[in-house]
């Protein structure tokens, strides 16, 4: 363990996380990353002394041992977050050990204590690695608490979430960030929400914390794409998760979508800069109000239509379709989308909300009208 001199604690709907580390750079990467949606504040290191934690340290020396302790022991390999990850576990001790050694990285999972500890060479690698199993471990906590993960992105208006569902593509980042953008909704989530039924019969939404992904003829479309060039001219960076290609691209003024296999290559933005860069509100939670499910169709004016499609199984994550996060150092304990009969209850109350189908062109402004209008948000 290490000897923590900076700490932030996350909290949302009673769970809390603290991440500490004697590299301000780590903290001060969690508190952008997680900032308004999960409350995400500096406290006192010395307070820490009960509660989930991850400690994380940048050490060459420390991360050589650990990765060494690893490959001694029988061991498997898996992939997490697009690397390759070998790991061993003391059964006994109630211990997970894993290194990732394309990326530099050790951890040391006590699932029982629900504490971890990151190692690794380079900070900004600890410091990503530490706020992403930090969302882990959060995520553990509010699933164990009766929440689920809906594959949406959702918006708020006086407490009152509107939640856009619908595949890779149907326009669910569209419709938010337009409402966001044009009627001033706070932004409650790019791609996953927490949703929980409430005593009353509703649904309890709260934020999934992530960059997100843009592509650059919406990030033009929303006026943001001069904005964005600014801020990188003036040394400030986007989410290094990005394409190298969109960053050259912003820096060229050059607004043609990139792609790659069939896919599209976009900005990645980080949470907080929603608010500091481009002017947004970010909402901490709301409950559920409407349902819409967008189409994204080039020229088409958007419209209203007829729909029968309602939430599904498909809309939620499970341990299935969350093939890039899995529970591999046993920070969530349960299936990492929550408890099948939460899902199924989750599911019920949204059906009997208003839902809206619309098809969405590329006029943003009129997406956003279309949108307001149907939904009654504007």
């Amino acid at each position: 363990m290490i000897v923590s001199t900076h700490a932030v604690r996350l909290e949302s709907a009673g769970a809390s996380v603290t991440l500490v580390s004697a590299e301000r750079a780590v903290t001060d990467w969690a508190a952008r990353y997680f900032g308004a949606w999960w409350k995400a504040a500096e406290v006192l290191p010395g307070t820490v002394c009960a509660g989930p934690a991850v400690t994380a340290s940048v050490d060459v020396r420390a991360y050589e041992d650990a990765a060494w302790s690893v490959v001694q022991e029988p061991h498997t390999s898996t992939t997490y977050a697009r690397s390759r990850m070998l790991l061993s576990r003391d059964v006994s001790a109630g211990v997970i050990r894993a290194v990732c050694p394309d990326v530099g990285l050790a951890f040391r999972s006590e699932p029982g204590a629900a504490r971890l500890e990151v190692i690794g060479c380079q900070p900004e690698d600890v410091a990503t690695a530490a706020a992403r199993f930090a969302r882990e471990m959060m995520r553990g906590i509010l699933l164990r608490d009766g929440w689920s993960v809906l594959h949406a992105s959702a918006v708020v208006r006086d407490g009152r979430a509107l939640l856009a569902l619908g595949g890779k593509g149907s326009g669910k980042t569209t419709a938010a960030l337009a409402l966001a953008a044009h009627h001033g909704l706070g932004l409650l989530a790019n791609d996953r929400v927490f949703v929980r039924p409430t005593e009353r019969g509703g649904v309890d939404v709260l934020p999934w914390p992530s960059a997100a992904a843009v592509g650059l003829g919406l990030l033009d479309a929303l006026g943001w794409f001069e904005v964005a060039r600014e801020r990188l001219e003036a040394g400030e960076a986007l989410h290094p998760t990005q394409d190298r290609r969109v960053t050259q691209a912003l820096l060229a003024g050059d607004r043609t979508p990139l792609r790659e296999d069939g896919r599209e290559l976009k900005a990645q933005i980080w949470p907080h800069q929603f608010a500091d860069w481009l002017g947004l509100r970010l909402a901490s939670s709301g409950e559920a109000a409407a349902l819409v499910f967008p189409r994204i169709e080039a020229g088409a004016v958007p419209a209203v239509e007829e729909t029968r499609r309602t939430v599904g199984d498909a809309d939620f994550m499970n341990g299935q379709t969350e093939d890039r996060y899995p529970d591999v150092l046993g920070l969530v304990g349960v299936d990492v989308g929550g408890h099948a009969m939460a899902r199924r209850s989750v599911g019920r109350l949204l059906a009997g909300l208003p839902h809206h189908a619309v098809v969405l062109g590329h006029d943003v402004t009129a997406n956003a009208g279309l949108l307001a209008k149907a939904t009654g948000c504007a």
